[in-house]
């Protein structure tokens, strides 16, 4: 195992954390009009509404490492959504029609739907209890 091979899990940790810290940055724009926004949507407005609720909420999942697979999945498929809905139809590429950052969220959502969370994730301290209190002999 080389020294890059140690790191792994705290380097997709870190990756976890900033891309889903700046995801939730694009629901809070959306939601509540703050960060550079120029105003708030409804959460009833589509696609921008519910796009901004999973964009908060899928973000802020994906930043505690909590349910990080079925988050990213949900977050992949927004994102896809945005860019073949909202942005593909101004042009081909994404270069063209500004759709860079949905098709860039929609691939790392899907990355880590495959890799899973990474080091420091709540999934995994979640899931070392349940395994610990499994095998812990019942009182009589």
């Amino acid at each position: 195992m080389n020294v890059l091979d140690r790191g792994r899990n705290h380097a997709l940790a870190l990756f976890r954390i900033v891309v889903g810290v700046l995801f939730v940055c694009h629901g809070a724009q959306k939601l509540f009009g703050v960060l550079g926004s120029k105003g708030a949507v409804s959460i009833t407005s589509w696609p921008s509404g519910p796009a901004g609720v999973i964009e908060l909420v899928g973000g802020a999942l994906i930043v505690l490492g909590l349910g990080t697979r079925v988050a990213a999945f949900v977050s992949s498929g927004a994102m896809a959504y945005a860019y073949f809905v909202v942005h593909q139809p101004q042009g081909l590429l994404p270069i063209e029609n500004h759709g860079e950052l949905a098709a860039v969220y929609s691939w790392v959502f899907l990355l880590l739907v495959f890799t899973g969370p990474g080091a420091w994730a709540l999934d995994r301290v979640i899931s070392s209890r349940k395994d610990t209190g499994s095998t812990r002999p019942a009182h009589v």
